[in-house]
């Protein structure tokens, strides 16, 4: 994971669940088949327009539903850079710092709108949001789970960790 994460917002709203974010039907596919279908519950042509590094921000509640990481997978398939949400699923978040997609809650996303270019630095916990010129002050992330997200997941962080 790099010290910044830069790219375009793609907005969506509350309770946006797995099965929205990657469809069930997909799920047994190879990584990069499934990322081609990302969001497609909601949004037919999120994979088609998201370029890679981009963020997507939604409101409450998102990623409730399957425990699987194949939601994980679709987006960052499909190029998702990071997800900030007002509040997450409790299960979502953790496999999201498992699969190293970074998450960020803040309760103030109707401040940010789709097209804004944002500048997220996860070790100072601020988002700067280039189009408006605005800065917003974000929860940091324990170091342990910076650790874990700059390995690119849990799997690399202890294959790393645990190399002999």
């Amino acid at each position: 994971m790099q010290s910044k994460i830069c790219g375009k917002v793609w907005k969506y709203g509350d309770n946006i669940n797995t099965d929205i974010i990657s469809p069930a039907k997909y799920m047994e596919l190879d990584y990069e088949t499934i990322g081609k279908h990302a969001m497609e519950g909601i949004d037919p042509s999120f994979s088609v327009k998201i370029s890679k590094g981009d963020i997507l921000v939604a409101g409450y509640n998102f990623g409730s539903g399957s425990s699987r990481e194949t939601a994980q997978i679709a987006l960052k398939g499909a190029g998702v850079g990071a997800v900030i949400a007002k509040s997450f699923s409790r299960i979502f978040f953790r496999n999201s710092i498992n699969t190293g997609l970074p998450v960020i809650e803040f309760d103030a996303t109707d401040k940010i709108e789709e097209g804004d270019q944002l500048e997220i630095d996860l070790y100072s916990g601020k988002i700067n949001n280039l189009t408006k010129n605005e800065v917003y002050e974000i929860s940091k992330l324990p170091m342990e789970l910076l650790e874990i997200l700059s390995k690119g997941g849990l799997k690399n962080y202890l294959k790393e960790k645990y190399r002999k």
